[in-house]
């Protein structure tokens, strides 16, 4: 998986806490995907207006790939993008950067596939198309492979 940084518009900060922090003083890998979901949350709020309370999303699968452990010193920023569209599920990816004297470093990437649900009915629905239209329009038509 050979992301880069330049693929992406969106970006929010991630808070290091110390509950976060292993015994040899890394973040422990269980909190990477607490990390993923505080930035997609944003991402959907901030970028997509995705209103979650009207149409909700479950998580089918998640990914990671640690490449550089973060310490609770790092300043850390998740980036976000919607990477593929499908009828009801559709695929964000995410990279983790630390701030260096040199810029911003990958330091983890992974990916989620999301599900569009009605809990009402307790099952998977067809991605609004509202929805469905800001994450084509926000991520670049051109990097959306689109399997509707």
């Amino acid at each position: 998986m050979s992301e880069k940084i330049a693929d992406y518009k969106y970006k929010t900060p991630i808070a290091i806490r110390f509950s976060d922090i292993d015994a040899v003083g890394h973040v422990n890998n269980a909190i990477y995907l607490t990390y993923f979901e505080v930035a997609r949350f944003n991402y959907w709020k901030e970028a997509i207006n995705w209103n979650l309370r009207e149409n909700g999303v479950i998580v089918g699968r998640s990914e990671v790939n640690y490449l550089k452990p973060i310490t609770l010193e790092d300043e850390i920023f998740c980036y976000v993008r919607t990477t593929r569209i499908g009828n009801s599920s559709f695929d964000i990816m995410h990279l983790l950067v630390r701030i260096t004297p040199h810029g911003e470093e990958i330091c983890t990437t992974g990916k989620t596939v999301c599900i569009s649900y009605d809990y009402s009915l307790n099952k998977s629905i067809s991605i609004p198309q509202k929805e469905r239209d800001m994450m084509i329009a926000y991520d670049e038509p051109g990097l959306i492979l689109n399997t509707n």
